[in-house]
């Protein structure tokens, strides 16, 4: 119930209707005519929160006892007294805080309490208004109780929300746990979760969508696939994208063999090459599928101290795959393959520490009985070929001069140019076999645990692979002939070697071996030392 201004509680009254009382002043018990009359027969405890002189109220908070009218016959602050100490602890009865209040009376004792405390607070011991008197010519036998109120110019609110009244004994206790909520008073108050939180949480939750959004779009792009006509051949060969951006990492350069690479490899077919398994098309590029080697590239077992170094029996067999693997790419196949990049670190190792030629990056063919064209120079520092520095073609004899080179790193355990050596390697297995220790030209790691007269056939051949003039290299197919066991190698004196040139007839048999240039092997040597300086302070 909402009443105004201020409010009664209970009012005993000798009618249901108080004659005369008006709803906008007097607390809706009476009027000016009768306020005070004895003839009211009203009594009342007044929760009063406005000042009125009239009245001689106390203050504007304040409980009463009243009878017949509205001045008090006993009032006091709104407050009640602690169990605790005894001490009055004031209220506000506009807090807005819930509050009980007992009213008792006794008519054997002539006496009236008035008590009033907080909703969860214990009726304390002690009232707060006591008054001693006898109620018997006001009360009569059958009397109305209720409550009461009334509007005024200054506005408040207050709310019953239980009542307990008994006679002749005393009455039940109010149970708190069932009594409603005080109503609301004013506007809402809106918590900061709905002010803030909330329009914080929608604008992440909209953002986190739109940059869902964005990255699928993204993402479908990223991993877009577009066939063309000629590919329709080539469908079951064709990987997804998105299946080697997972397999490879995201590209992480350690899950790749190299880059570039020839359209007709895929033709290519030899148990010493990195066999092509497919490929895949983005955005313009290329992407080659090789078979996977697990044991990675050749030079990791040579250089920087491996964990796990190849024995020499390893070592020879991988020497002589490549080999045969070279042959194939010269001579074997419908055209000519020049690789140009031979070296140990595009030597991949399979499972069984087989020897596979791979990344045809920089590789060129052309029909056999033609001559190459002339290109960039390109390949790797130290086994590029002096003729190709010098002219920009590729040919057979190119590739076994990388061979050569090749030969001599896997038997030696170097790199073909120490720059911070100041050692060519060419230079200086040359000069071993000059003072007659060629053997003491080998990896020092492979110890005692090798064969004298392979290690000797290999850093031999090596140097004679490595010769700065193309006519004085045997061909790949001799290579291997050699290599194999199947001819000798010329029994040549590095005494010899570097006092005439020498040339091979690139054809079956070997006995038209001759020397015809009168230039000196040292001189021959220099030349290749020259290049390979030139094209270090050039760069590549």
């Amino acid at each position: 119930m909402k009443v105004l201004e201020a409010m009664v509680l209970p009012v005993i009254a000798p009618t249901r209707g108080l004659p005369g009382a008006l709803p906008s002043q007097h607390l809706g018990l009476f009027d000016e005519n009768n306020n005070g009359n004895q003839t009211n027969r009203v009594v009342s405890v007044e929760l009063d929160t406005i000042y009125n002189s009239d009245f001689k109220d106390i203050n504007d908070n304040h409980v009463g006892i009243d009878i017949n009218g509205l001045v008090s016959e006993r009032s006091a602050p709104a407050g009640y007294y602690s169990q605790l100490n005894g001490k009055l602890t004031n209220l506000t009865l506009i807090s807005g805080h819930p509050m009980q209040v007992w009213m008792e009376h006794d008519s054997m004792e002539k006496q009236m309490n008035v008590t009033i405390a907080p909703i969860d607070v214990d009726k304390p011991s002690t009232p707060l208004l006591t008054l001693s008197r006898d109620l018997s010519p006001i009360l009569n036998s059958s009397m109305y109780i209720g409550f009461s109120s009334s509007t005024g110019s200054v506005f408040s609110s207050q709310y019953v929300l239980g009542w307990s009244f008994k006679m002749n004994d005393l009455a039940e206790a109010l149970n708190i746990s069932r009594l409603p909520k005080l109503p609301r008073v004013g506007p809402k108050k809106t918590s900061k979760f709905l002010t803030i939180g909330l329009p914080v949480l929608c604008l992440n939750l909209v953002l986190v969508a739109v940059s869902s959004i964005t990255y699928a779009i993204r993402r479908t792009r990223k991993f877009a696939e577009v066939l063309e006509d000629w590919e329709l051949d080539y469908g079951p060969h064709r990987f997804k994208f998105k299946d080697l951006y997972t397999a490879t990492k995201g590209f992480r350069d350690e899950e790749l063999l190299g880059s570039g690479g020839l359209i007709c490899i895929g033709r290519l077919r030899h148990r010493n090459l990195v066999s092509l398994l497919g490929y895949c098309r983005r955005k313009g590029e290329l992407l080659l599928v090789y078979d996977y080697m697990p044991n990675g590239s050749l030079d990791k077992y040579l250089y920087d101290q491996p964990a796990v170094a190849l024995n020499w029996s390893q070592g020879f067999r991988v020497i002589k795959g490549v080999a045969s693997r070279l042959l194939y790419l010269h001579e074997e196949w419908e055209q000519v393959v020049i690789h140009r990049d031979v070296k140990a670190s595009n030597v991949l190792l399979d499972g069984e520490l087989n020897g596979r030629l791979g990344d045809f990056g920089l590789a060129r063919l052309y029909d056999h009985g033609t001559d190459p064209q002339t290109t960039h120079v390109v390949g790797t520092l130290g086994y590029l070929a002096p003729e190709h520095a010098r002219t920009g073609k590729a040919t057979t004899s190119t590739d076994v001069f990388a061979f050569g080179a090749f030969l001599l790193e896997v038997a030696s355990g170097r790199r073909p140019i120490q720059p911070t050596e100041d050692i060519i390697l060419v230079d200086w297995v040359f000069s071993r076999w000059l003072g007659g220790e060629i053997l003491e030209a080998r990896d020092p790691n492979l110890g005692t645990e090798y064969i004298a007269e392979e290690m000797e056939l290999v850093l031999k051949l090596g140097l004679m692979c490595s010769h700065s003039e193309p006519a004085a290299r045997p061909s790949i197919r001799q290579v291997v002939q050699f290599l194999e066991g199947n001819v000798p190698l010329p029994d040549i004196s590095p005494l010899r070697l570097s006092a005439s040139g020498q040339k091979f007839s690139h054809r079956e048999g070997f006995d038209e071996f001759a020397y015809t240039y009168p230039s000196s092997m040292d001189k021959a040597f220099a030349h290749s030392s020259s290049v390979a300086e030139s094209l270090l302070s050039g760069g590549r």
